[in-house]
């Protein structure tokens, strides 16, 4: 593949963009409105020249970069790209819409593929003529630095291009992990106890969200707590995405949003960006600077077995490999080490009498155990042995 086009100019389109320029390619760079083009086009030189700044390229190598990337205010600019890789914003209408545009513009080899983050490729890729082109390519935040790609094919699409797009994007020095079309796809299924447990154990006046935090990191190793993780992420951003594998997964009350963040959403409270989350930036920091008590390890262990099961069921249920799964956690989201190991680690037992004694208290489905645990403690298994 030669010419790349990626549709929208925004944080994930223009790094996307520039992750496809490093690596050699010819990349357009599309969006209708010329104020986000110029914002997407400045981004990326700031990127770059960042980058020579702290020696990681040359000088020169800004300019050679920068000099492959195209900026198109109309979307005939495409045409004759060998791939095309949509990060329009975040809406199954506007992005079936946006792929029956683009299809008669390229040829009828051309890949056309999604970023979505939770959204079904399959859905997308039914409103092509062609859908065993289409396949998803969910890159993480900010694309440039962060080494995780979800690939995630729909039932449509043909195994070439699988195989074809799992190849380039390990040619930009990329790792691609192979996900099934499933809400959430691998990262944004396994990680919703992150948020979700941590948020109930606020609901239930348990512990505040700095001690919650303080658990996560100190006993965990986890770079940050739950809370300061949404406020970073955008509340909006985080309860949209929770919603959104709430919805496609038929209201399973694993996934239901949490009335706490919906009130902080609905106040305008979305974390950094607006000032004001769970913490007020504008405040001095409060933090929990007690000991470590009994409390703070029984919160790391509810959420993390929360953690684990989700994993666990992920496996059961053929959504991704245990590599695979393993990498996307700690590469997508930094998580300390693989939930699988950290399973093993802990005693697959033991994990299933944690979730067992959860279900025993609250007697809700949300806190079913996966059956791939039970089967394990029944035949002695471990996930690594």
């Amino acid at each position: 593949m030669n010419r790349i086009a990626v549709i929208g100019a925004g944080t994930m389109g223009s790094g996307i963009a520039q992750v496809a320029a490093m690596a050699g390619h010819e990349v357009i760079l599309h969006d209708p409105f010329p104020a986000s083009l110029v914002k997407g086009r400045d981004a990326i030189l700031q990127s770059l020249n960042k980058m020579a700044e702290k020696k990681k390229i040359k000088p020169e190598e800004v300019t050679a970069i920068f000099g492959r990337i195209y900026f198109a205010d109309h979307l005939d600019g495409i045409k004759e790209s060998d791939l095309v890789i949509e990060a329009i914003i975040e809406k199954e209408e506007e992005k079936r819409k946006l792929f029956a545009l683009v299809e008669p513009l390229v040829s009828p080899e051309a890949i056309i593929a999604s970023n979505t983050s939770s959204l079904s490729v399959t859905a997308l890729a039914s409103s092509l003529s062609h859908p065993e082109r289409c396949i998803g390519v969910h890159f993480f935040n900010p694309p440039v630095l962060m080494q995780l790609v979800e690939i995630i094919p729909a039932i449509q699409t043909n195994k070439e291009v699988e195989q074809k797009t799992k190849a380039l994007i390990e040619a930009w020095g990329k790792t691609p992990v192979l996900a099934k079309d499933t809400p959430g796809f691998i990262v944004n299924r396994i990680a919703r106890p992150f948020y979700g447990e941590a948020l109930r154990i606020a609901e239930e006046q348990i512990a505040n969200p700095a001690m919650i935090d303080k658990a996560m990191k100190l006993l965990g190793g986890f770079r940050m707590g739950p809370f300061e993780l949404m406020d970073f992420i955008g509340n909006d951003v985080n309860e949209a995405v929770t919603r959104s594998v709430w919805t496609a997964m038929h209201f399973d009350s694993r996934y239901r949003p949490s009335l706490l963040q919906v009130s902080l959403v609905r106040a305008g409270w979305y974390g950094r960006k607006s000032g004001r989350g769970y913490y007020d930036y504008n405040a001095p920091p409060i933090d929990d600077l007690g000991p470590i008590t009994e409390m703070h390890t029984r919160i790391f262990r509810r959420i993390l077995v929360m953690l684990i099961n989700e994993a666990a069921d992920a496996l059961y249920y053929g959504i991704a490999t245990q590599e695979d799964i393993e990498l996307a956690m700690t590469l997508g989201v930094n998580y300390p080490k693989g939930l699988l190991k950290w399973a093993d680690e802990i005693g697959i037992t033991e994990c299933v009498k944690m979730m067992d004694e959860l279900h025993d208290k609250y007697r809700e489905d949300r806190y079913r155990c996966s059956v791939m645990l039970r089967e394990m403690v029944q035949y002695n298994q471990t996930f690594y042995g």
